[in-house]
């Protein structure tokens, strides 16, 4: 089986958040970007507790595009340090599997 892997990441807008989804799957960064939320984050910051509102992205790409999916991610991405987690996908529907890998593969 190909590595595949989920990658989540937290953002403060929906606009931005829908913005970040499309241009990954555009980049073919990731096959798949769902938008989930509104979520509420509780976390340290700063030396502070802080409450806030954001909206969570769960991407679906192989374990070779995270280093280029993660390069988008800062470059786009408006936090300082955005939460960025990949997240090994263990199985699933073989068919699935490989349109993550054929949706994500890069043109040569």
């Amino acid at each position: 089986m190909r590595d595949y892997v989920q990658v989540q990441v937290a953002i403060d807008d929906r606009d931005r958040a829908a913005s970040l989804a499309r241009s990954v799957v555009e980049a073919r960064l990731a096959a798949c970007a769902q938008l989930v939320g509104p979520i509420v984050s509780t976390y340290w910051w700063e030396g502070r507790v802080e409450t806030a509102e954001e909206f969570l992205l769960l991407l679906k790409t192989t374990g070779d595009s995270v280093d280029r999916l993660t390069e988008h991610i800062r470059a786009e991405h408006p936090y300082e340090t955005p939460e960025i987690v990949a997240l090994p996908i263990e199985g699933g529907l073989t068919a699935y599997l490989d349109w993550i890998a054929s949706e994500t593969r890069q043109s040569l």
